[in-house]
């Protein structure tokens, strides 16, 4: 469903995700990545939701940032998208984290959906991203450092 996500999305030649990637993200020793799966009463999938965590160093916790929530074009109606975003922020009250955040693409029309929900746009944050080339160069320009647990 990745790949449904990407074609959805206009960029299908973006997306090298692969099942082994996936399943080495979710469920290695230490997963990092998280997801949540819709499925409908003859458990065949509507739509998922992957999720990491993310940190405010304002509010002093955890949050979840929400890389990803699809739900497949038949199923869009159905509650299935609602309803992995209630489980998320269920996740958020139980575990004591202050928000859920996460970013969407300005032409799509779940904005209205979003918006019914009480979620806010963020209009005064720009999202900023190295890849390619520029990570690369940035990188060619650290300082070695020394290797600490936590950094």
């Amino acid at each position: 469903m990745v790949h449904e996500l990407a074609e959805y999305e206009r960029a299908p030649e973006q997306c090298h995700l692969t099942a082994e990637q996936l399943t080495a993200a979710l469920f290695g020793p230490a997963p990092a990545l998280h997801g949540h799966v819709a499925v409908d009463a003859r458990d065949e999938p509507l739509g998922f939701a992957l999720w990491f965590l993310n940190f405010s160093t304002w509010e002093g916790v955890h949050g979840i940032y929400l890389e990803d929530l699809y739900v497949r074009p038949a199923a869009r109606g159905s509650g299935a998208g609602r309803l992995l975003l209630a489980t998320l922020a269920a996740l958020c009250l139980e575990r004591g984290y202050r928000r859920l955040d996460w970013w969407m693409l300005d032409w799509n029309p779940a904005a209205g959906f979003y918006a019914a929900i009480g979620a806010e746009p963020m209009d005064e944050w720009v999202p900023y991203r190295l890849t390619g080339p520029a990570l690369h160069g940035l990188a060619a320009q650290a300082t070695p450092a020394p290797t600490h647990p936590h950094t």
